[in-house]
């Protein structure tokens, strides 16, 4: 173990990112000290108490003042740490995953080959980089020794005029430049246009590759440096396999070393190499499919539903045009299959017994959802996941 300082680096949102791009090269490098990116936009409260958890010798608030933290106990951290993401979002526990320079630049440079980056690509950042896909643009950028543009909203606008060559987004982005007037155009215009964040129905998906709009989708988490499976095939080192629980597990170099301070968890994480995930999934001849979190199973009448997969059932359903499934508490069932949905058509939205329909061609009865939210947008977190507590309180 290491004494390495810790700074905290706090940002303004996504338009702040390329203030992070210094401390990010000089923590990358050696020459700085390790970091941990914050978002300084939370509330107050919250944001305290994350700075008390990760305990940094130094605090850089987002007009660049350093302050330093004189109770600061100089908590050891991994050799070779170089970045910490936090990842407990919004509620719960701060929960710090330790990233290396090298587990960032493997992760970097098979995700360069992958989408066949050229020398002097320029990536667009319009993600948070307190959260590990926005950082991984930063990262990207680094290693191909290039300047990343930063776009605080990702508007057709914003990525037309952005010059860059590749783009990173979550699936509501997504969506939302494909409604937008020149959207189709902007993104037509990237090499290529990672999503990932949460799972991108495949009409979505669809509609974007027919416009010709090069997607790829990225599977991973902050303990695997970001996306680790484009396409459903894992990066360059990267493997996976499903477990006898049916849990994915992940190696390679793109581990993390460590959750900060945490050495129960980070035992029942990392497990003879590998690091054992929440999501359910398969890998049929090479091809990586995830069901969805083994921790949001519905359990339904005595049958076990994975949200996940109702969900890609239902994005393929006509006058649909997002969709999430949660469970929710029912006196007969013990738990209710509710279908989240945006509809493609407000004026027209799809009803219960359309989308019972197309879920039962596809899944098995007890599967289909047997109450639908209709709303205008699908609630995210900063990290572009659904905001199942937010969904949970939803009016059917």
């Amino acid at each position: 173990m290491t004494n390495r300082p810790l700074h905290a680096v706090l940002l303004s949102g996504v338009a702040d990112a390329a203030r992070l791009l210094a401390p990010l090269s000089a923590a990358f490098d050696g020459t700085g000290p390790a970091i941990v990116p914050l978002d300084a936009t939370q509330p107050a409260t919250r944001l305290a108490e994350i700075i008390a958890a990760f305990d940094p010798n130094v605090v850089i608030e987002p007009g660049g003042e350093a302050r330093v933290r004189s109770s600061a106990r100089a908590l050891a951290i991994e050799p070779g740490t170089a970045v910490i993401i936090g990842t407990s979002g919004s509620t719960g526990e701060p929960k710090g995953v330790e990233l290396s320079a090298a587990a960032l630049e493997h992760s970097a440079r098979a995700s360069l080959a992958r989408v066949g980056a050229r020398p002097g690509d320029r990536w667009l950042c319009c993600l948070p980089v307190s959260h590990v896909a926005g950082l991984q643009v930063l990262v990207r950028s680094l290693v191909s020794g290039t300047e990343p543009a930063v776009a605080g909203t990702a508007t057709a606008a914003a990525l037309a005029a952005s010059g860059c060559a590749h783009v990173s987004v979550v699936p509501t982005q997504l969506i939302r430049l494909l409604d937008a007037d020149d959207g189709v155009a902007a993104l037509a215009g990237f090499g290529s246009v990672l999503v990932g964040g949460a799972a991108a129905g495949a009409a979505v998906l669809g509609r974007a590759r027919a416009a010709g709009v090069a997607v790829h989708t990225t599977y991973g988490m902050s303990e695997t440096c970001g996306g680790c499976v484009y396409d459903g095939i894992p990066l360059d080192g990267v493997r996976v396999r499903a477990g006898e629980d049916g849990r994915l597990r992940i190696s390679g170099p793109v581990l993390m070393n460590r959750y900060y301070q945490r050495p129960g968890l980070t035992a029942d994480a990392l497990r003879d190499g590998e690091f054992v995930t929440s999501d359910l999934g398969r890998v049929d001849d090479g091809l990586v499919v995830v069901r969805g979190r083994a921790d949001d199973v519905i359990n339904t009448g005595g049958h076990k539903v994975v949200p996940g997969e109702v969900a890609a059932a239902l994005s393929s359903c006509p006058g649909v045009r997002e969709a999430v499934v949660i469970g929710r508490p029912d006196p007969e069932w013990g738990e209710r299959v509710t279908a989240i949905v945006v509809p493609a058509d407000p004026a027209n939205p799809p009803g219960l017994e359309l989308l019972r329909m197309h879920v039962s061609a596809r899944l098995p009865r007890y599967a289909c959802p047997s109450e639908v939210v209709l709303t205008e947008a699908i609630p995210v977190l900063p990290s572009g996941k659904p905001d199942l507590a937010a969904l949970k309180e939803a009016r059917t």
